[in-house]
């Protein structure tokens, strides 16, 4: 029965200890699904893949550039897993030369740590993506979290890269709080093993009450049992009374009977 109380208790700091950093695993392995091309007709040239790896380096933002965002559908910021959404991002060239809009790109982390990488979202580049100087422009961007993100709230950061004068630049364009929620339909994996580990657990509760109720019943000391009834007296005894005052009272109270 001990050994059963130990499993109770790793179970379920096992549980409590898995389940915030479950979704990483999986979205991170999920995150080759995200979109990866959009095709709109406009005036601006998306080109999903084909545009140049910045790799994983980071630039600074050139002064006279401002960005803003909006999701234009969708004000509470709720985003449903395995869903595309749309957010669209503003750039106002305040500068003396045009800019060239190459890429957007966003991540998801963790809010409390933004070292703890979610996802990575798709990065969508633009062939025409020209700003002049004085003047803004809108570009969309559209991307799909993972479908096996757990519900909660997530950081999202948006980033904008684009040239000046054939240098490259970086702007945040958004860096905030949104809320996933669980696609409906489907049961996903999490959920799956987050209900069959709480049956498991339920299970081996009730095979340690059982065991404890048992082991309790052993300890109770049953009553001795009391016999009650005539008294038999044995042929010694009846031969040693022989002739004594108790066996004439005995035999004149069965004579007065008959």
């Amino acid at each position: 029965m001990a050994s059963i109380h130990k499993f109770l208790v790793f179970s379920l700091a096992l549980l409590l200890f898995a389940s915030p950093f479950l979704q990483v695993a999986r979205c991170q392995s999920d995150s080759d699904d995200a979109v990866d091309t959009i095709e709109e007709s406009n005036d601006i040239g998306i080109v999903g893949d084909d545009t140049q790896d910045f790799g994983d380096g980071t630039f600074s933002s050139a002064p006279g550039i401002d960005t803003i965002s909006v999701f234009p559908k969708n004000s509470a910021r709720l985003i449903t897993a395995g869903e595309e959404s749309e957010l669209l991002v503003g750039v106002k060239n305040d500068g003396d030369s045009s800019l060239n809009v190459i890429a957007i790109k966003a991540s998801i982390h963790l809010p409390f740590d933004h070292r703890l990488l979610v996802q990575n979202l798709s990065t969508q580049g633009f062939n025409n993506g020209s700003v002049p100087a004085s003047a803004q422009a809108t570009f969309p961007y559209l991307f799909a979290v993972s479908k096996f993100m757990q519900p909660g709230n997530f950081d999202l950061v948006g980033t904008i890269i684009y040239e000046i004068d054939d240098h490259p630049f970086q702007s945040t364009f958004f860096n905030g709080t949104i809320e996933v929620a669980e696609a409906g339909g489907f049961l996903s994996m999490e959920s799956v093993f987050l209900v069959t580990l709480g049956a498991a657990l339920l299970v081996l509760l009730g095979l340690w009450i059982h065991g404890q109720i048992q082991h309790l019943s052993k300890k109770t000391k049953r009553a001795p049992k009391v016999e009650v009834g005539t008294r038999s007296t044995d042929a010694s005894t009846d031969e040693w009374l022989q002739g004594t005052a108790f066996t004439q009272s005995l035999s004149s109270k069965s004579k007065k009977k008959k």
